[in-house]
């Protein structure tokens, strides 16, 4: 599968160099978030990349529902276990990085595969600005270009049937709710195939450090966020 180049398995673990973290969140996700570079002080591996590298393990299951508990970092080996209902990933002191519940049947289709998760993770890597910028617009509040601060906390993906191969998803009612400096936001989504929706979910962020909105702020950091990625691109 394409994911296979953005990680390796030392010892029969799952690793990942900076260099495959910061590849997969510019050239798969789209995503330009700082704390993807390659020189980043605080450098994590995308959670987009490793729940990719999940379903390249375990495949897809009707109902998923991943939750974050840690920010992988590069060279930590990641202990997959064998497929069941409930999973713990962990590295191999026991620290917990994400905990999986599946249900519902499974397909290892690779052709499924593969076009959920680019799909999930296009659509995961446009969070900021495409979506988050105007839904937090909307409640006169922004996050702290100077320092950002947004956790992603988890997603939820239930599917209908399995008998899909390209399910492709698109923006539903988002939520946000803000308690002064606090914010939660739901990106919810359906999964669509020839017209007809086979399923639906949602991802889920924690924002803190936010701000009263400065349109004249947001803006050069939106420009600024569009100008590294022409800059990666135009290398």
């Amino acid at each position: 599968m394409f994911i296979d180049d953005f990680f390796s398995t030392p010892n029969g673990n799952v690793c990942f160099t900076r260099e495959q973290g910061s590849r997969f969140a510019k050239e798969v996700a789209d995503d330009f978030n700082p704390l993807h570079d390659v020189d980043a002080k605080r450098f994590c591996i995308p959670g987009d990349l490793l729940f990719s590298v999940v379903l390249s393990r375990y495949g897809v299951n009707q109902h998923m529902e991943f939750t974050f508990s840690g920010m992988v970092v590069e060279d930590v080996e990641l202990i997959f276990p064998d497929p069941a209902g409930h999973l713990m990933i962990r590295d191999a002191e026991e620290r917990d990085y994400l905990d999986i519940e599946r249900g519902g049947d499974n397909s290892v289709d690779e052709t499924l595969i593969t076009n959920l998760t680019r799909n999930y993770v296009e659509f995961s890597g446009h969070t900021f600005p495409h979506v988050l910028e105007p839904l937090l617009a909307s409640e006169d509040v922004m996050i702290n270009p100077g320092r950002p601060m947004v956790i992603y906390v988890g997603m939820t993906i239930d599917l209908d049937r399995l008998d899909v191969s390209n399910p492709v998803l698109v923006g539903g009612e988002h939520k946000v709710e803000i308690s002064g400096k606090r914010g939660n936001v739901e990106l919810v989504f359906n999964l669509v195939e020839n017209g007809e929706v086979v399923g639906r979910g949602a991802k889920r962020m924690v924002l803190s450090g936010l701000k009263a909105y400065d349109k004249i702020a947001m803006d050069a950091a939106v420009t600024e966020y569009n100008d590294r990625k022409q800059a990666y691109f135009g290398r």
